[in-house]
């Protein structure tokens, strides 16, 4: 295994912290309101080094182990900043990857720097009106026209899709191959045909743009293949333990949080005359949360040291998802039940925490596939 210097860890995690008080948090609340966070401020994440840290110098990162990665997410969704959250692991934790491991050298030189900096936000054009969680079943269809595939179709679902300057496009490039037919391109968004629609409107997560995305007759340059043609489908399986494991760290990060807050808040309610935190239900309600997430934080450590040392697999990538973010939608409903009245009010944290949690079972694979993956994984198909 890889050492981690610790002290230089937390010193990383106490920076990411103050930025995050002082330069997000203060707006964060204004941004839910208004469903939108303003495309400034993914230059200020980039500025201060939060942005694609885990990769190489000469790309604009860091260079440091992926663990520094996953503290910005942690300490992200552990201030509630689960939307913010979202759209960086997305940007620097799904899509940066692809490019790096997959991208031409021209691509690389030219894309991840401007990732890094936040110059260029990026999403994963997956989701298709007719396709989910069966990635195999995608419809927008790449035709190869000398140097150029021709891409007509649509995306849905897309996160960062209003901010988006490339999109990680999933594709058919033999409709008649089925998985085996499924490639990658990297797309610029301001190629001509190219439009994205409306943003979203979603129960939670409210300032992470999420849109829907249009292609007609879009000529993407061949060399803005990623990896080979017909490989997409195996390309999107090898990253998807990341993807995972990115969720997983943001539902126990965010269990962490609203845990952490209803603790203070029953401390100070009272209800028959004494601080709900001495009445016995409340005490060993919120002791089975602690006990479950001490469980999950072990979990999503060895899975996140497992992922540095190239060792995380996809079975083992399903399970911590699984585990963390059903974890995370019982934590958040009782922290809520323990607000009474005030947890159902937008104005707490714990509401917010409750709506965010919801997505987190859907995307990056449903539970219910989650739950196939591991059973495949012991029981065969």
């Amino acid at each position: 295994m890889a050492t981690i210097d610790t002290a230089e860890l937390e010193l990383f995690r106490d920076n990411v912290k103050r930025f995050l008080a002082n330069e997000i948090h203060p707006h964060y609340e204004q941004w839910e309101k208004d469903a939108w966070m303003p495309r400034e401020f993914w230059n200020k994440l980039g500025e201060n080094g939060l942005l694609c840290v885990d990769q190489p110098e000469q790309y604009g990162g860091v260079g440091v182990p992926f663990q520094y990665s996953m503290v910005i997410l942690n300490e992200m969704a552990k201030m509630g900043l689960s939307s913010l959250a979202t759209g960086v692991s997305v940007h620097s934790d799904i899509c940066a990857p692809y490019v790096e491991h997959l991208g031409s050298q021209a691509i690389k030189d030219y894309w991840l720097p401007r990732m890094a900096s936040g110059e260029a936000v990026a999403a994963i054009g997956m989701t298709e009106p007719g396709a989910g969680s069966d990635l195999a079943g995608i419809r927008t269809s790449a035709v190869l026209d000398g140097d150029h595939y021709v891409v007509n179709g649509s995306k849905t679902f897309i996160s960062n899709g209003q901010h988006a300057d490339i999109v990680i496009m999933a594709v058919k490039t033999d409709p008649s191959a089925g998985a085996k037919g499924v490639s990658l391109l990297l797309m610029d968004t301001s190629l001509p045909g190219f439009n994205k629609g409306k943003k979203l409107e979603k129960m939670g997560l409210q300032s992470q743009d999420t849109s829907e995305m249009f292609m007609d007759n879009v000529r993407v340059p061949v060399d803005c293949l990623l990896g080979q043609e017909g490989k997409g489908f195996a390309y999107m399986m090898n990253e998807l333990p990341r993807e995972r494991l990115n969720i997983a760290v943001i539902a126990v990060a965010a269990s962490e949080g609203v845990l952490e807050d209803t603790i203070a808040y029953v401390q100070e309610r009272k209800a028959f005359g004494k601080p709900l935190a001495q009445l016995q239900n409340t005490r060993f309600t919120l002791a089975t949360c602690k006990t479950d997430i001490l469980a999950a934080r072990a979990f999503v450590n060895n899975c996140v040291d497992l992922h540095a040392d190239s060792k995380l697999d996809i079975p083992t990538g399903a399970a911590v998802k699984l585990y963390t973010t059903e974890l995370q939608g019982r934590v958040a409903d009782a922290c809520l039940q323990m607000h009474g009245g005030y947890g159902y009010m937008m104005e707490y944290p714990v509401a917010r925490a409750y709506v965010d949690a919801r997505i987190q079972r859907i995307y990056g694979g449903a539970s219910e596939i989650m739950k196939e993956v591991v059973a495949r994984d012991i029981l065969g198909r």
